[in-house]
């Protein structure tokens, strides 16, 4: 049994390492899906399993951690940059603006909260309790990649040998973290008498009033007499509204419009339009009818096209120019669930699903430009991963000299590939770089490098880990974590609602975004049939995310290195 025993033992061994990784994963894995109330910790449970691991001696040696940890920590960081991107700017739209700087004050709080526990609770004269508060903030708002980016940044301040492992910290304050997120949200529903099922409906009468982005479809009769004669262009530029013409039946022949098609009085029109533009329209062109356009001499299909093809990557409907050269018209491109207006300004992207309408065989030779191959979305991207965490790293390796820091300010390897990661979901298309990764391979890669990370800190904690709850200042963490996530929710959750009049079920969603919190989220969804809650966290959690990781590194360079 020699070999057994020396696969366990023998740290530095290949088996050892892998050995180790996967047996701290697995039950990390298995105990965090635990639920508790119907609460469960999650994969974070990894964290304690490797804790577990580092306590009883189950170790690797110190530069395979490490390196490993910052490889998770770069893969997990650069996915969920890709993953964001493409809506980080698109989350301050409407009503977005506000929720944001809700959740930009909540993480300020929480950095305040935590600064006044340091100073009321520790001994300020030792230089290792500020960091270790820094740990406790990341695990009381449930944000590893925070803890990630502080960690790394601690390296280049104190010698590697003297880094406080801050992991124990956060592994303190993390599962009241949670609770706390959810109690402190139950509480605003208490403190203001809210029901459930009056938000509900509040929830459902706005999305009948929410015109400005359902598609409306409508068949038209041209009767005004000031259109005949008038191209499609014409009348679209004397609307100035966002319309698509996708057939005309003129002299009972059905054609795709372009922008020189001539309007004729008694013309029928197909029409897609934004809700709250279709009025105007109809008093403009002429009333609505029924057409079946499938009896027509000249039967046209409307089929979803999936855009496959890398070479289409950046290219703007207007550069495409279907109705010209196709005979089809593109009435609006579906992107991430959303759909969007099919304007000529409009960039298409790899994974973009679009609406043609034209004749059949002049709709599968648009398919066979676009590609419309599943297959192709199959194979994640590689190489603009790797081109994308290679400029991250450089970009996060820039040095910044300010005046009054110890040591120049970098972007790190959590901060860099992140906001590369970030640029390249929004722009890499005008580059030609070709984003798209599917749910599936984007959360496999992620949860790959999370693990990873959580697995190397609390393997690295483990040693030493039941000494600092027992006696010393375990307690201290426990109870001022939980300070730190309740109080900012009570605070930016009662404005929210007295101030700003948001629904609450969208406050839930803000607040789990705010703490990147997917059980706090879970738990709104289990209470809530509509979407505001996934709403609420989608367009807070990029800015959320960033503000998180770059604010772990400012506090811990410009007052842990002092």
């Amino acid at each position: 049994m020699d070999w057994l025993i020396n696969l366990f033992t023998t740290t530095d061994s290949v088996a050892h390492i892998v050995l180790l990784y996967a047996i701290v994963i697995a039950v990390g894995v298995y105990l965090g899906k635990i639920k508790i109330g119907g609460i469960s910790i999650g994969v974070t449970f990894v964290l304690f399993a490797g804790i577990a691991a580092g306590h009883i001696g189950f170790t690797a040696p110190t530069n395979i951690l490490s390196f490993l940890q910052e490889f998770g920590l770069i893969l997990f960081v650069f996915m969920i940059g890709l993953q964001v991107g493409p809506g980080f700017l698109e989350s301050f739209r409407k009503g977005g603006i506000t929720l944001n700087l809700l959740s930009t004050v909540m993480v300020v709080l929480n950095v305040i909260v935590m600064f006044a526990c340091y100073y009321i609770f520790f001994d300020t004269s030792d230089p290792k309790n500020l960091p270790m508060m820094v740990g406790t903030l990341y695990g009381a708002v449930t944000n590893t990649p925070g803890l990630g980016a502080a960690n790394e940044t601690l390296y280049s301040i104190f010698d590697k040998g003297e880094v406080p492992q801050i992991a124990s910290g956060y592994a303190c304050a993390y599962p009241l973290g949670v609770l706390g997120i959810i109690g402190a949200t139950i509480a605003i529903k208490y403190i203001f008498g809210i029901k459930l099922e009056k938000e509900e409906e509040e929830l459902a009468k706005e999305e009948e009033d929410n015109d400005d982005v359902k598609p409306h479809f409508m068949d038209l009769e041209v009767t005004n007499l000031y259109l005949e004669g008038k191209t499609l262009a014409q009348v679209h530029n004397f609307l100035n509204r966002d319309f698509v013409c996708s057939r005309i039946l003129h002299d009972g022949h059905v054609s795709i419009p372009n922008g020189s098609t001539i309007f004729h009085i008694g013309d029928k029109l197909f029409v897609v339009c934004a809700e709250n533009d279709a009025e105007a329209i109809i008093a403009f062109i002429g009333p609505t009818i029924n057409v079946d356009w499938k009896k027509q001499d000249e039967p046209m299909v409307s089929k979803r096209i999936l855009v496959t093809r890398s070479s289409i990557n950046g290219k703007t409907l207007g550069q495409m120019h279907f109705s010209s050269a196709y005979g089809v018209n593109v009435t609006r491109v579906t992107r991430q669930g959303m759909d969007l207006f099919a304007i000529p300004s409009l960039s298409l992207q790899v994974g973009d699903r679009i609406m043609v309408v034209g004749p059949e065989d002049a709709v599968n030779r648009v398919a066979a430009v676009m590609g419309n191959s599943i297959k192709r979305l199959d194979a994640p991207n590689i190489a603009t991963i790797f081109v994308g965490v290679f400029i991250g790293i450089l970009f996060g390796s820039i040095p910044v000299a300010i005046p009054g820091i110890p040591v120049p300010i970098k972007l790190g390897i959590a901060g860099g590939p992140l906001i590369i990661a970030i640029l390249i979901g929004r722009y890499g298309y005008k580059v030609h770089l070709v984003t798209y990764t599917t749910t599936s391979a984007n959360m496999m890669l992620r949860e790959i490098g999370l693990m990873l990370f959580l697995a190397s800190v609390g393997i690295k904690a483990g040693d030493g880990f039941l000494e600092t709850v027992i006696q010393g200042d375990g307690v201290k963490y426990v109870y001022t974590g939980f300070l730190i996530t309740i109080i900012p929710i009570l605070i930016i959750g009662i404005i929210a609602r007295k101030k700003y009049k948001f629904n609450y079920f969208t406050i839930m969603g803000m607040i789990a975004g705010t703490y990147t919190d997917p059980p706090a989220l879970a738990y709104a969804n289990s209470i809530c049939s509509k979407e505001a809650p996934s709403i609420g966290y989608s367009t807070v959690y990029p800015l959320s995310m960033f503000l998180r990781i770059f604010t772990a590194q400012i506090i811990v360079l410009f007052f842990c290195g002092i």
